[in-house]
Formats: structure tokens, sequence, C-alpha cells
């Protein structure tokens, strides 16, 4: 029989003797490597079709070795199905590949460890070669989902459940760079593929410890493995690895089901774990792609409006720190879109604020975490937009035109946008205070610094500061104190530029004047007067120039007046008002550094040394102690009330809390007899005799800041381009034509002797100015503005004409019909 079986064995085909004659005789024996060669050799020198017909019949022999059992057969065969792949990679692997896939499939079907951990390596060893032909018909969803399948493995010992992982992450890794680099194949980036794939890589991230496992046997002796052969260590690579070769177009098919998995296992809580996450996503995605992580984030708050408020922090939380990561590329082309996202979730986190406290709290941190993120979001932004953001931002407050239905707004909302806006305005650095506070801008947020509730002025404060001071000035000034020289403080002052000054005399008088208003609010506490008194100094030290130091002069003596007019403030805010104006006279005098004024302020706080401490900061401010004395029952009524304006500890909800502080001084310490002593007052008439030497014209200096300035709005108190040099006189034509009826003008005869003496230059001045606000609205002011505006002058022309023809045709009913010429201007703006 043996004889016969032998001579059968010569009739076999040469490459079926050459396969046969690789496996030895004694499995432990291996592969016989002479053989090996010659079957190479062969394989090499053959036609293609021998090399399939190699792979045919080693399929064959193996699954005949796997059905029975014999392990080492299995993988000799394994053994020579590699060696032939990497050494024939050149030739045409199509068919040959159909044969090594299948024999990597059965292995893979298997229930034995080894031998999927075998077909795994086999896999790897495929992925790597570069084939030349493009497959059209080769299918990886087998591999895809049982390479997933082996990631999830829980096997009851620890170094195998650890191998088996480490073969399924590996074999994804091994799909994902066989398939991206051929167009021609199956697209990995479909989401059959990516829900299996993705959530099977963030499992083993998850699971750093795998001692902690279910089921795994603790007292099993199990060696240390190195880091990098860790499955949470590997699954990152891999994770890293897709998202690098992850395009525009593929970007969300990665990030969908990384969502959807944090969802459903609720991991947003655990926010370490998703920060881990998006950090290695935005560290590994191309830099241009950046935002597209940001906007499904954004998507996904929407999707989670009303969740828990922890895991709506949580995710913006996450958004926070994609942002710091991505620096510029974060926002996208759509800038407003982002920020009008993050705004809409912080007034819903409002208008649904719960009554729970616990609940209440979360939701706190919530809105805390949207402003930081915008913040973040408006660093990575060019200052030319930031300030389009903060007037983006200041278009969210309600419309309003008086201060009254400002105190009507929801305080909640109007202190997170106020918060908003400081954050904004932190990430700003100001060159010119023209661009820095646009009239969109400044108009509408001095209006709301005049709002009843004191922690909403002291952030307005707060934002004045942060874009008036340049130089870092602004914490030096937060103290009101009499320094004797304040080069103890380290200010810097430095020249200031031409247009400043131009700014200074288009809006100087609205920031004067609303501080002015500021000081006469009730409910002013310690912080309001101390907010107030920096941005007087950081005026004086930005803008000090000659006419500004004339103005802050005016203002100083407006607010001292005030305080001496003024019946309806408590004592407390008298004297800390008074206090307020000898400490900013101070400073201006030493910053201006001239002599006499320095050396008349001097004396006048030393005339309050003597009886009018009162008037002092030290004292006014409680910051030293005071000597006893009995209370006077005159204003006995306005004395408690402004004892329980300033004194009463109320306990304020976060997140204003902190804008509060408040003055702790008993009444009774006051003087029982109020007054106010001329040598403790600083005069109008010796300031302007001290600077009048100085070449500075001080005739300013006997108007007071008696009207409110015009804002530019449409309220009381605002004017219109087209009222300037209207004559209020009522006249009718001779002829018979319409007539016009317009507001009246006392005519006396100092009006008339000023007209005379008028040489027409203060017209001419007033018309260059109009001429320079008209072009300078068509330059910078936005399309939408300039066609409300041109919209409005034509309303305007449109109701007067209809007025004229209505007057008409009215006179022609009643009297003889006669031919009338109308004369048009010649220019208007529609």
């Amino acid at each position: 029989m043996a004889g016969i079986c032998g001579c059968c064995s010569a009739l076999k085909p040469r490459y079926k003797r050459l396969v046969d004659n690789i496996f030895p005789a004694n499995p432990e024996d291996g592969l016989v490597k002479s053989n090996m060669e010659k079957l190479t050799f062969y394989a090499l020198s053959s036609r293609p079709e021998k090399l399939d017909r190699i792979g045919q019949y080693l399929e064959r022999k193996l699954s005949t070795d796997l059905s029975r059992h014999r392990t080492q057969y299995v993988f000799i065969s394994m053994d020579v199905l590699d060696q032939l792949l990497v050494s024939c990679h050149a030739h045409s692997l199509n068919l040959f590949v159909e044969s090594f896939l299948k024999m990597v499939q059965k292995l893979l079907e298997s229930s034995e460890p080894q031998m999927q951990i075998k077909a795994t390596e086999s896999f790897i060893k495929f992925a790597n070669v570069e084939e030349d032909a493009p497959s059209y018909h080769r299918r990886y969803d087998f591999f895809v989902s049982k390479f997933s399948a082996l990631c999830h493995n829980n096997h009851n010992s620890l170094q195998v459940m650890r191998k088996l992982r480490q073969a399924g992450l590996r074999g994804l890794q091994g799909v994902v760079r066989k398939t991206i680099s051929d167009d021609l194949q199956v697209n990995i980036w479909e989401a059959i593929h990516m829900d299996k794939i993705v959530p099977s890589l963030l499992y083993n991230m998850q699971d750093d410890n795998l001692d902690q496992s279910s089921g795994v046997d603790e007292n099993s002796d199990v060696e240390s493995p190195r880091e990098e052969d860790e499955p949470a260590h590997l699954a990152e690579v891999v994770f890293r690895d897709l998202i690098c070769r992850a395009s525009y177009g593929n970007i969300k098919s990665v990030l969908s089901p990384v969502l959807i998995h944090l969802d459903n296992h609720e991991l947003w809580v655990q926010t370490d774990f998703a920060i881990k996450v998006f950090k290695i996503i935005m560290f590994s995605v191309q830099s241009q792609y950046g935002y597209l992580v940001v906007q499904m984030l954004l998507s996904q708050i929407d999707k989670h409006a009303t969740s828990d408020p922890r895991i709506k922090t949580s995710i913006v939380t996450v958004l926070y720190e994609a942002v710091l990561i991505s620096a510029g590329n974060s926002t996208g082309p759509s800038v407003l879109e982002v920020f009008n996202n993050l705004l809409r979730h912080l007034r819903i986190s409002i208008d649904r604020k719960s009554s729970d406290a616990n609940q209440r709290n979360q939701e706190i941190k919530f809105e805390d975490v949207i402003v930081n993120t915008i913040g973040e979001f408006a660093n990575n932004l060019p200052d030319y937009q930031k300030i389009e953001i903060m007037m983006f931002i200041m278009g969210k407050f309600p419309q309003f035109t008086n201060e009254e239905e400002i105190g009507k707004m929801d305080k909640q909302l109007s202190i997170n946008l106020l918060r908003t806006l400081l954050k904004v305005a932190t990430k700003y650095k100001t060159v010119s205070l023209s661009q820095a506070f646009p009239p969109e801008f400044l108009h509408p947020l001095l209006r709301i610094s005049l709002v009843e509730d004191p922690g909403m002025r002291i952030i307005v404060q707060e934002i004045l500061h942060t874009l008036l001071d340049r130089h870092g000035n602004a914490h030096k000034l937060k103290t009101i104190s009499l320094p004797n020289d304040i080069g103890s403080l380290d200010l810097t002052v430095k020249l200031n530029s031409r247009q400043d000054l131009l700014f200074m005399k288009k809006s100087g008088m609205q920031l004067y004047w609303h501080i002015l208003e500021n000081l006469q609010l009730e409910t002013n506490r310690v912080d309001n007067f101390e907010a107030i008194y920096c941005t007087m100094c950081l005026l004086c030290l930005e803008v000090g120039q000659d006419e500004v130091i004339i103005e802050l002069l005016r203002l100083a003596l407006d607010i001292q007046q005030m305080a001496m007019n003024s019946s309806a403030l408590p004592l407390t805010h008298i004297c800390a008002i008074h206090s307020l104006v000898a400490a900013f006279l101070n400073m201006l005098a030493q910053i201006t550094n001239v002599t006499t004024l320095y050396h008349y302020v001097l004396k006048v706080l030393q005339n309050r040394q003597c009886g009018g401490q009162h008037l002092l900061p030290d004292f006014a401010f409680n910051r030293t102690n005071r000597p006893q004395s009995v209370g006077g029952e005159k204003r006995s009524k306005s004395l408690e009330s402004g004892s329980r304006s300033l004194t009463d500890i109320h306990i304020k909800p976060e997140p204003y809390r902190r804008y509060f502080s408040f003055f702790l001084c008993p009444q009774s310490i006051y003087p029982k007899q109020f007054a106010v002593r001329d040598p403790w007052l600083f005069q109008q008439e010796h300031l302007a005799d001290c600077l009048r030497n100085t070449g500075l014209d001080v005739s300013r200096l006997n108007t007071p800041f008696s009207a409110r300035p015009n804002t530019g709005g449409s309220g009381e108190g605002s004017t219109n381009f087209s009222d300037i040099g209207s004559i209020n006189i009522e006249f009718e034509a001779t002829d018979g034509s319409p007539r016009t009826e317009r507001r009246q003008e006392e005519i006396t005869v100092e009006s008339l002797k000023k007209m005379l003496a008028d040489d027409g230059s203060a017209s001419r001045i007033l018309e260059e100015q109009h001429r320079r606000e008209i072009v300078q609205m068509f330059r910078s002011a936005p399309f939408e503005e300039i066609v409300a505006f041109s919209d409005s002058k034509s309303n305007n022309f449109q109701n007067k004409l209809t007025e004229i023809l209505d007057m008409v045709s009215q006179d022609r009913t009643t009297t003889e019909p006669q031919v009338t010429e109308m004369v048009f201007p010649k220019l208007f703006v529609y």
C-alpha cells in the first residue's frame, strides 16, 4: 500500500507536492524551511494562476486540519500563507487574497483564543501589504464586526481577555488602513461600520483598569504588560489614527457615534472622560476642520435643551476645552451663529429656572460655563469682531427708551448678559477709544448703567474699566483714597492720541452725564462709588489733556453741587460723594502736575481735617475708627432710610452677590448738626485761577451739565440730524403759499445781538461737524442702520409733503382755484 501511495503522489501537480513537502512529519518541528524556499521560488517564477491554486490547496488543508483540531498544522499553514503574501506582493494577489481571507475568517470563527489571535496577526500583515491592482468585489463587513466583538471580550482570564482585546483593536486598525488607502474598496466611513468601530475604541479607552472588570480572576498570576500593550492605550492610538485620516466629509461620521456613545452610557456627567475624548479629537483632527467639532457639540447642546443641567454643563465644559485647543479655527465661518446659539441656551436656562435650590445651583453653574465659553470664543476672534460680538450681545437686551423700562428687565438674564459682555471685553485690547466704543455699543451700555440694581451698575463700570484701561492702571484705582504722592501707586501715563481727543469731544458729554446720574442713585453701595471713581480716574489718565481736564473739573464741581442741593439722598451718600470728589481732584491735580491746583486741593483737604472729617474717604467709607457722637434728630427720616439701604445685609443670590459691599458705619457717629462749610468745598473761582496761568480755557467751568446729552436714540432728550439748524418760529407767506408751523423760540434783544455779532463761524462748524458725522456713518455704520436712517428721513419728508398737500386741498375747497408752484429741495436722502 505504501508503494501504491508513493506512486500516486508522483501523479500530483508540482505545486501540490511542494505544498505537501513543507509540512513536517512531526508538527512540533515546525515549517520545513528548505522546502518553503522551493515553494516560494516556484510561486514567483510560475504564472500568476499558480499562486491562486497554491492558496486554494492550502485553504483545503487548513480546513481539514481545523476540523480535526490539529492546531500545530493550522499554524504552519498560516505561516506559509503569510510568507507567500509578503514575498509575492509584487504579483497580482487578487485571487490569492480571496483564499487567504477565507482562511483568516475561518480562524476568527473559531472559539479558541489562540486561533483568533493568530488570524488577527495574519490579517495585520495583509493590511500592511500595498496592492498594485484594486479590488472591486472585496468586502470587510465580517472583519469589522468580528474585530469589534473582540474589543468587547470579557474572558474569565485577565491575560486572555487582554490579548483578545489587543487583537480586536489591532484588527480594526488594519481594516481602517487597508480600506482608506483604496477608494474603490468598501467605504469604511459609512455609519454601519463607524457605529461598530468607534464605540469599541471608546469602550476600551474608558476601561483603563481591567482588574476591576467583572469576572476577572484576581488571584491568577498575570504578568504585568507594558503600557503600550494595554488595551486602553492601544485604543487611544487607534482612535487618534482614525481621526487623523478623516477628511472634511468624514468628520461627522466619526463624531456622531462618539456623541451617541456618551449619551447612551451617561458619560457626560463624568466630565473627565468626555474631556479626554474630545481633547484627543481636537489634537488629532486637521486644524482647518476643528470648527466642525464645535458645531457638533453645539448641536448636542440643542438636543439636551431640556435635559438635566449637569449634562448641559458637562457638554459646554467639553466645548470650552475644545475651544482652548482649536485656537483661531474654533468658530468657523458662522461666528454670530455660535454666539447666538450659546446666548439662546443661556436665556432658556434663565427662563426655565427651577424653584428647587439644588437644581438652581446646577443651572447657575451651567450659566457660568456658558459665559466663560463665550469669552474663550471671543478670545480667538480678531479685535474688530470682538466689538461686533459685544454689540451683538447688547442687542439681546430688551429694547428700551428710558431708564424706567430698564428696571423692568429680568435681572438674572441682564446680569448674565452683562457678565458675558465683561468676559468678552477682557479679551479685547483697546487701541483707539473710538473703535472700542462705537455709538451702537456705548449708548445702550450707558443707559443700562442707570438701572436700579446696584450689582448690574457695578458690572457696567467694570466693562468701562476694561475697555478704557490700556496701561494696567485699573486695579490700582479700585479704592478711593488720598495718596500724598501718586508715585506710590506706580501708575502708567502716556501721551494721548488725537483720535482719542476727538472721541471725547463727541461722546465725552454722555459719559460725564451718566456718571453724574449714577451718583444720584440711592441704592449705591461702596463698590458703586469706588467703581465710578475708578472710571473718572481712568478717563483722566487715558485722555487727560487740555479740554478733557476742564470737562472733568466741570464734572467734579457738578457732582459737588449735586450733593449740596440733594434732599433725597441719605447723609451717608452725601458724605461719600464729597469724599469721592476730594479724592478725584487730589488725583487729577497730581496727574496734571499743576502746582497751584495741587496746593489748593491740599488746602481744602486740610480744612476738612479740622471738623469736616466726615467728608474724607477714611471716614465716609468706614476705614478708620472715628469718634462717637450723638446723632441729631435733623434728617432722621432720610438717615434711617439711608442706613437701611447701606447697612442692612441682604443675602443676594449668585452670581452677583460678590458685586456688593456695604457701609458698616452706624449713623450715630455722624455730626449732630450736619452742614458743609465753604472752606470744605472746592470753589469754582479758585480752580479757575489755578488753571488760568497754564493756558487752559477755563470759561467752560461756569457751565454746568444741566441737560441730558443726545445719545442718538429716539427717546426723551434725543435729537436728529434733520433737526439741526431749524428755526423755531411760525410764519405764513403773503402769496397764499402753504403755511408751515414750527416750534416757537423766544426772540429777545440779547438773542438779536448774538445774531448780529455772529460771523457765521459757529454755523460753519456745525455744518462741517454734521457733514463729517454723515460721512463717518456711511463709512462705518452697518448697512441696516443706513437703510433705517434713510427710511426715517424719507418718511419724515413724505409725511410733511402729505401734510402740505392736504392743506393745499383744503384751501382750494374754500377759495378760488389758483396755480401754485411747489419747489422741492434739490437734495434729499432716500
